[in-house]
């Protein structure tokens, strides 16, 4: 269920909260740009020797000393960046809010291409910025406040020193409340929400200044009051989001379970549609049989934060006393259905041991003989038993054709298979398909080697609930005993092909110990004043070349700064280079510079 939201500030907020994403849009403090910088001149910092003034959207000039006594955001963004696009309107409205105090302004420095593109982005701004012509000021200011991704938000005092660079953090996280951004304010408010967790009430959770009730799907305006004493659920949902869509109708259904027994439970909405989203708001929000919190109130964005949410769907529940008794249970809920109330942490547990007693009773044939439903198929559609199977290694694959991942997933599992049957490797790979019809399925499983579920077979939706498959492709690793080894044999036979098999995690050590095989235990590096320890790491974003790495980096725990062997390693090749091969290296990374910004998924950065 992790979400990967299309627009709006969910969007920005679940993706800043991801921290592997997040790296190299606001890069690590490296103490050149807040600690050891003295304060800055505005007037010298934001001109040029033949300018002394900013521009608004409108071509009007405004005076670079009409910035004094103020604090300041510079805001480094382009229009072609996906991720600047979905933060800019959080920062317009924060920066609409400010504006009357009359102590806060943006400066926008752009990285696009050209004057009409960054005339169409600037439009959508109310702030100044440097002139589109003054290139060399841009450029000087991205190296100042080093800067390595956008956006990035670098915010200034009224005396010219940095209070932080990491403003597109704090605006998404706190907004508006997070002014004047600075690590004191920022502290207190982080104090308060603590304070608030301990007193939490239901009250205090979905009341505003402005709105003491909750909403029905006809209009009716319910106090907040009349549910305390409930068990409530807060549904955090987008109703046009593919898997809140999916979600909605098994949770109506446990919803009128409920109150069919007439258990004292209630569910209010928490809506995080689009501003553009409103009928379809009105239709999802139609056939509910609960309440909901009205589209657009502040108390949504207010409620993401304090319950710091990182996917969708999400259903807190808060306790008769107000409390929160569980951050999500939405995964319960598609497990155990009504058996899972009334959530709390002892019948969850409860619930816990049950299905860890079934995991290890787990067999083959448990998992994917249902019924007459015994078997399998193969390339001319023949029936293979599922009991003729047993005692080999099984890879579950969840795929379609309409999904571009898997394509590009299919030909390495393909070349693995071949690889690992190739040394009499006991293998099968069973396919699940999630295409939309008969045919597509056909097509695609022409192509493949291997065993099949037959289409439309009801076992996938038992196999996905079982392996809590949340995206394609996936691939599950069977052992011979029949018990699940590993969800994440995708990542395995991505990283390391066929020498992956039989994907257990002894063999994963193996792997691990080859792979650093004659690498230092620890080295000293340019780009770091501390030690770097070689250390196992899950994911990570090198801080040289922004690239993800995994298993191993040279890492400084204090500083957090991850550098990938191959980056750290090259270092130590390049000392020992003659200075023929130096030249050569240089030519390289003088045209890799040059090659500009990149845009890799939700991340734009300097390539």
């Amino acid at each position: 269920m992790k979400s990967s939201i299309s627009d709006g500030l969910i969007n920005t907020y679940l993706f800043l909260r991801n921290p592997v994403l997040h790296s190299p849009l606001i890069p690590h403090c490296t103490g050149r740009c807040c600690a050891e910088q003295d304060a800055h001149d505005l007037i010298k910092l934001l001109g040029s020797s033949d300018r002394d003034f900013l521009i608004r959207n409108n071509g009007d000039q405004v005076k670079l000393d009409t910035l004094k006594e103020k604090n300041v955001g510079l805001y480094f963004s382009a229009s072609w960046c996906g991720p600047c696009q979905r933060f800019t309107p959080n920062l317009v409205e924060a920066y609409n809010e400010l504006l009357p105090k009359g102590d806060f302004e943006v400066v926008f420095l752009t990285a696009d291409q050209d004057d009409e593109s960054f005339n169409e982005y600037f439009s959508k701004m109310s702030w100044l910025a440097v002139p589109f012509s003054d290139s060399e000021t841009r450029e000087r200011l991205d190296e100042l406040f080093d800067v390595k991704g956008i956006p990035h938000l670098v915010i200034l005092d009224a005396s010219g020193k940095v209070v932080t660079d990491s403003g597109v953090e704090i605006i998404v996280e706190h907004g508006v409340e997070g002014y004047p951004f600075t690590q004191e304010w920022l502290n207190q408010i982080k104090e308060q929400e603590e304070t608030a967790k301990r007193e939490q009430s239901l009250k205090s959770i979905l009341e505003s200044q402005s709105r003491n009730y909750v909403i029905a799907a006809d209009g009716r305006k319910v106090p907040v009051a009349a549910l305390e004493g409930k068990i409530v659920g807060l549904y955090f949902s987008v109703t046009s989001f593919e898997e809140c869509g999916s979600f909605t109708p098994k949770l109506i259904e446990i919803y009128d379970k409920l109150k069919a027994q007439g258990e004292n439970f209630e569910i209010v909405m928490i809506p995080l549609n689009n501003e553009d989203e409103d009928e379809s708001f009105k239709k999802g929000f139609a056939s509910m049989p609960w309440f909901s919190l009205p589209l657009k109130d502040k108390t949504c964005e207010k409620l993401v934060r304090y319950f710091e949410l990182s996917t969708l769907p999400t259903l807190v529940i808060i306790g008769t006393d107000g409390k929160t008794l569980h951050s999500n249970v939405a995964e319960a809920i598609e497990e155990h259905g009504v058996l899972a109330y009334p959530f709390t942490p002892e019948k969850l547990a409860e619930l816990e041991q049950i299905e860890k007693a079934k995991q290890e009773a787990q067999t083959l044939e448990s998992i994917l003989v249902t019924g007459d439903h015994d078997f399998v198929i193969g390339k001319n559609g023949e029936k293979i038993l599922v009991s003729d199977l047993v005692g080999k290694n099984i890879l579950l694959y969840f795929s379609a054709h309409w999904c571009p991942p898997c394509r590009a997933f299919t030909p390495k599992l393909k070349e693995a298979y071949e690889t690992i049957k190739a040394k009499n490797g006991p293998l099968e790979v069973i396919f699940i398909s999630s295409d939309q019809d008969q045919a597509s399925f056909d097509g695609y499983f022409a192509t493949m080697l291997w065993l099949a579920l037959p289409f439309g077979d009801e076992r996938k939706a038992s196999l996905s609930r079982l392996f809590k498959v949340q995206g394609i492709p996936t691939l599950v690793a069977i052992g011979p005993s029949g018990k699940t080894v590993t969800t994440e044999a995708r990542n395995l036979i991505m990283c390391h092909g066929a020498e992956a098999f039989p994907f257990t995690e002894e063999r994963m050590k193996e792997i691990e110990a080859e792979m650093a095989k004659g690498w230092p235990e620890k080295l000293k590096h340019k780009l770091h004043e501390h030690e770097l320890l070689l250390t196992k790491r899950l994911a990570y974003i090198c801080d040289e070349c922004n690239e993800s790495g995994e298993v191993w980096s040279f890492y400084c725990e204090e500083c957090d700064f991850d550098l990938d062997p191959k980056c750290a390693l090259e270092e130590k090749k390049e000392n020992n280079m003659n200075p023929q091969e130096d030249q050569k290296e240089q030519g390289k990374e003088d045209q890799k510079a040059n090659e500009g910004w990149i845009c890799d998924g939700e991340v734009c950065f300097k390539g």
